[in-house]
C-alpha cells in the first residue's frame, strides 16, 4: 500500500479527504498540459509511463499525470469529463480500498482511472461486475478510453471458449462477472495441461458493487461438481416423511441460523419407517443424509421465494437480486430433495470436484479494491476479511432527497393496503413510484393490491428478468409505477423523465426492511441521484418476515403495549427502536455465519493450496523424477514407522505388515530383521533396494513415452484423491454440530480431524502413485526380459 495513502484510526474523514484533494489539485493543474496535445501525443504517454515504471518510479509518482491523461482521453472519446469527486474515488481504488459513492455519481467512469494506472504495470487488471450485462456495457463503454490510450481490453463471461478466455485474461484490462473469474480458477486447477489454463497470476482487481460480491454472495461457495445418479425412490420417500414431521416434536429448526436436526422422536420414526436399528450407524449414514436433506428442503426453502418451479425444473432465486441463478443448483442432494418435495423430475446429484469460497478466492489478489453506494455499515467485516478501508466520497452535488421516517402497521394486510393507497395518491399527481420488495412472492402480493385500485404497473422480478434493465431505467418516467425486488437492475441509473423534477422526483416505497441496512440504503439510493429531488418511505408491519424470524419474543412484549390508529398504523415511538435492534441482531447473525463458514473453508483452503501446488508442479513437469523419488522415500519411511510406532514397545511392532508393504514397493523382496529395535537401522538396511529402485527411476528421463505418461498418471491420482477428500470433509462438517457433548469447540474438532484426514489421504495419494509406478516398472522389466 502506498505510504501517502496510509490511513490511521485517528484520522478523521476530513483529514483523509484533504490528502486526496491535494492530489486532485495536481491533476487539475495538469489539464493545461494535456489538453493542447494531439491524439498521437496523448496516446504516446502510455509508453512513457511504462518506461518510468521500468526505470524504478513508483505507481504513486505517476498517478497525477496518468489520471490527467485518462480524463483528457475520456473527454475526447466519450465526451465525459471526470468530476473532482470521481478523481478522489479513483485514488481510493488505486490504493486498494473501497470508495463509497452514492447511486448516480458515475462509478463506472471512476473505474477507468485506477484500471489504466495499474494496467501500466503489465500484470493485468480485473474489473468485476455483478452481471454479464454490466460487464459487457463497461467493456464496450469504458474500454474505448483504454483502447484509445493503447491498452488491450478483454471480456470474460460464461460459455466462452477457453481460447477466447485466454485472450481476455492476457489483455491489460479484463471485464467480467466475479463468479466466472472464480470458476475459471477452479477449472484451471482441473486442467490436464498448462496450455489448457486460461488465467495468469493475480495482480489487481476492482469490484463494482463490492458489498454485493464480497458479502451478499459470500454465503455460498463456488463449486464445480460432477454428476452422479440420485436414488429417486429414497428421495421421494424421505420427502413424504418430511411432510408428516412436526417441528419441535420430530425435528428442531432454528429460524435465525436455519440449523436443522432430527429429535430423538424423529430418529425413531425414521428407524421405524425404514426398519433399521440405529440411524447413526455408519452403514445408515446415507439414509440419514437423505432424510435430513428432505427436512431441510421442507422447512428452509419456500417456493417463489428461494426458488421457482418452471418447465418441470427447480430454478434457484438469488435472494438479494431476485434474479434466477442460471445453471446453478444446490449440491449434496439438497436440490434433489426440493425436486422430490415439488414432485418434479429428479435430476442427477452434484458431487463437488473443486470448490472455493468467494472470500478465499478474492484474497488471492495482492491488491483488491471496490466501489459501492453502501459499505460503511459493513466496514468492520470488510477490514477483517479483506484488509480494505471504506472511504466515503463526497457527492458531486448536494443530496436533496427526503428520507421519511418509517411507517409501521400492526398487520401485513394493513401495510399492503396503505402501500397501494400511497401509490395511488402519488400516481394521481403523475409522480413516478418505485416499490421495492424482498422476494418474488412479496412483489406479487403488492401487485394484487395495486390491481384492486385499478393501477397499471410494471412488475419486475425473477420471472421477467429479460426486461430488467429496460424497466428499471424507465422507472423515473411520469405516471410510471414499478414493482421490483430490492436489488433488481442494480447498477442501472434511473433518469427522471420530463417534468418529474417539479413533481418531487422518484418516490421510492420499501415494503419490508431487509436483513441488512445496506440493502435498505441501496433501495433509497434509487432516488435523488446527482442532486435530483426524490423521496423515500419504508412502509412496514410487525408481521414482516424479519420480525417473525429474529424478534418473536420482542414482538410479543411490544404487542401488549401497542397503540394503533384507525388504519392500523402503530403510534408507539419505540417501534423504530424495535426495527433497528432487530436489524442489528440479523446483521450480527449473518456476520457470524459468514465468519464461521470462512473459518471452515480456511481449513480446506490450506489443503487446497498444497494440492494445487503439487498439481501445478506436475503440469509444469518440474523435477518430476526428483518428486517421484521423494514420494518413494516418504512412502517407505511411512510404511516402516506406521508398522513400528516409536511409542510402542518393539514386541508390539507389526513386522509382517511392514515387510508386506515395503515388498509391494521394491523391485526385489527384502527380509526385515525381527530383532531390530531401531527404526532408523531398519530403514538403513533397506537402502540398497531403495537406491536400486531410484536408479531405475532415473532411467525414465531417457524415455519420452514414459515421461509423457507419468504426469497423466499422477494427475489422475491427485484429482481422485481431492474429490474424495472434499466429500469426506463435507461429511465431517455435517457431523461436527452433533458433537457438543464432547465439551469441545466444533471448530477445533473440524480443524484437528480435517488435518488428520488430509494427512491420511495425502499419504495414500503418495503411496498410490508409487505403487502404480512400481507396477509400471515391473511391466517394462518383464517385457524387456521377454524380448
Amino acid at each position: 500500500m502506498f505510504s501517502i495513502f496510509k490511513r490511521s484510526k485517528e484520522q478523521t474523514s476530513a483529514r483523509e479527504l484533504k490528502k486526496y484533494y491535494k492530489i486532485v489539485e495536481q491533476i487539475n493543474q495538469l489539464e493545461a498540459t494535456y489538453s493542447p496535445m494531439t491524439d498521437e501525443e496523448l496516446q504516446a504517454m502510455t509508453l512513457k509511463f511504462k518506461e518510468r515504471l521500468d526505470a524504478g518510479e513508483t505507481i504513486q509518482a505517476i498517478v497525477p499525470d496518468a489520471f490527467a491523461v485518462v480524463r483528457e482521453a475520456s473527454k475526447r472519446v466519450l465526451n465525459m469529463r471526470h468530476f473532482d469527486v470521481q478523481l478522489i474515488g479513483g485514488l481510493v481504488l488505486t490504493e486498494g480500498n473501497i470508495a463509497e459513492m452514492p447511486t448516480g455519481e458515475g462509478k463506472t467512469l471512476v473505474a477507468s482511472l485506477p484500471s489504466y494506472v495499474r494496467a501500466l504495470e503489465g500484470k493485468g487488471v480485473h474489473v468485476i461486475t455483478v452481471n454479464d450485462y454490466l460487464a459487457k456495457r463497461d467493456f464496450e463503454l469504458i474500454g474505448q478510453i483504454h483502447r484509445f490510450l493503447g491498452l488491450t481490453v478483454g471480456l470474460n463471461v460464461p460459455m466462452m471458449e477457453p481460447a477466447d478466455k485466454k485472450v481476455a485474461y492476457n489483455a491489460d484490462i479484463t471485464y467480467g462477472v466475479g463468479t466466472e473469474f472464480g470458476f475459471d480458477y477452479l477449472r484451471d486447477n482441473m486442467a490436464h495441461s498448462i496450455a489448457d489454463k486460461v488465467q495468469r497470476p493475480y495482480h489487481f482487481a476492482i469490484i463494482d458493487e463490492v458489498d454485493s460480491v464480497l458479502i451478499d454472495e459470500a454465503k455460498t461457495p463456488l463449486i464445480i461438481a460432477g454428476k452422479m445418479s440420485a436414488n429417486e425412490e429414497l428421495h421421494r420417500i424421505a420427502a413424504m416423511l418430511a411432510t408428516r414431521f412436526k417441528v419441535e416434536e420430530d425435528y428442531d429448526f432454528d429460524d435465525e441460523t436455519k440449523a436443522t436436526s432430527l429429535t430423538e422422536t424423529g430418529i425413531e420414526k425414521v428407524e421405524a419407517a425404514f426398519g433399521v436399528d440405529n440411524l447413526y450407524d455408519l452403514e445408515h449414514q446415507t439414509l440419514y443424509h437423505y432424510v435430513i436433506q428432505a427436512v431441510r428442503a421442507h422447512v428452509m426453502f419456500e417456493c417463489d421465494v428461494d426458488y421457482i418451479v418452471r418447465d418441470d425444473k427447480i430454478e434457484l432465486v438469488d435472494m438479494f437480486t431476485g434474479r434466477i441463478l442460471e445453471g446453478r443448483s444446490l449440491s449434496d442432494g439438497l436440490h434433489q430433495a426440493i425436486e422430490a418435495k415439488e414432485g418434479v423430475t429428479i435430476t442427477e446429484e452434484n458431487k463437488a470436484q473443486a470448490q472455493v469460497t468467494i472470500q478465499n478466492y478474492f484474497r488471492m489478489y495482492p491488491t483488491l479494491s471496490g466501489m459501492t453506494g453502501t459499505a460503511k455499515t459493513q466496514e468492520k467485516e470488510i477490514m477483517e476479511v479483506y484488509a480494505m478501508s471504506v472511504i466515503q466520497i463526497p457527492t458531486n452535488r448536494p443530496r436533496i432527497r427526503i428520507d421519511q421516517t418509517d411507517l409501521v402497521f400492526a398487520t401485513s394486510e394493513e401495510k399492503y393496503e396503505y402501500v397501494a393507497q400511497e401509490a395511488l395518491r402519488r400516481h394521481e399527481t403523475g409522480q413516478p413510484v418505485l416499490i421495492g420488495t424482498t422476494s418474488i412472492l412479496q412483489s406479487e402480493k403488492v401487485a394484487s393490491y395495486l390491481k384492486k385500485y385499478g393501477l397499471k404497473f410494471q412488475l419486475l422480478n425473477a420471472k421477467t428478468v429479460e426486461q430488467e434493465v429496460e424497466l428499471i431505467s424507465e422507472a423515473g418516467q411520469k405516471n410510471r409505477i414499478t414493482v421490483a425486488t430490492n436489488m433488481a437492475g442494480r447498477g442501472t441509473d434511473i433518469v427522471l423523465g420530463e417534468g418529474v423534477e417539479a413533481l418531487g422526483g422518484l418516490y421510492v416505497i420499501g415494503t419490508e426492511k431487509h436483513e441488512s441496512r445496506r440493502v435498505d440504503n441501496q433501495l433509497r439510493g434509487r432516488s435523488g441521484r446527482q442532486g435530483d429531488p426524490g423521496e423515500t418511505q419504508f412502509i412496514l408491519s410487525i408481521e414482516d418476515d424479519m420480525f417473525k424470524r429474529f424478534a418473536k419474543d420482542d414482538v410479543e412484549k411490544f404487542n401488549k403495549k401497542m397503540v394503533r390508529n384507525e388504519i392500523g398504523r402503530i403510534e408507539n415511538k419505540e417501534v423504530n427502536e424495535l426495527i433497528e435492534r432487530t436489524q442489528r441482531i440479523v446483521e450480527g447473525a449473518h456476520f457470524s455465519m459468514r465468519e464461521y463458514n470462512l473459518k471452515l473453508d480456511d481449513v480446506i483452503n490450506d489443503q487446497r493450496r498444497v494440492v494445487y501446488a503439487l498439481r501445478d508442479s506436475v503440469l509444469r513437469r518440474e523435477d518430476l523424477i526428483a518428486q517421484l523419488k521423494s514420494m518413494f522415500d516418504e512412502t517407505i519411511d511411512f510404511a516402516v514407522r506406521d508398522a513400528a510406532p516409536e511409542e510402542l514397545d518393539r514386541i508390539e511392532w507389526d513386522y509382517d505388515k511392514m515387510e508386506r508393504t515395503v515388498n509391494s514397493l521394491f523391485l526385489t523382496d527384502v527380509i526385515v530383521d525381527r530383532e531390530e529395535a531401531k527404526v532408523a537401522r531398519i530403514l538403513a538396511a533397506m537402502q540398497p533396494e531403495m537406491d536400486a529402485l531410484k536408479a531405475t527411476i532415473d532411467t525414465f528421463q531417457e524415455n519420452e513415452q514414459v515421461m509423457a505418461i507419468i504426469p497423466q498418471v499422477m494427475l489422475g491420482f491427485i484429482d481422485r484423491m481431492w474429490v474424495k477428500h472434499l466429500e469426506q470433509m463435507a461429511h465431517l462438517k455435517e457431523g461436527i454440530g452433533l458433537r457438543h457433548y464432547q465439551q469441545e469447540d466444533p471448530m477445533r474438532i473440524y480443524q484437528r480431524e480435517g488435518l488428520e484426514l488430509f494427512g491420511k489421504n495425502y499419504q495414500e495419494l503418495r503411496r498410490s502413485i508409487v505403487e502404480e509406478l512400481i507396477t509400471f516398472m515391473k511391466t517394462i522389466s518383464t517385457n524387456q526380459e521377454e524380448i
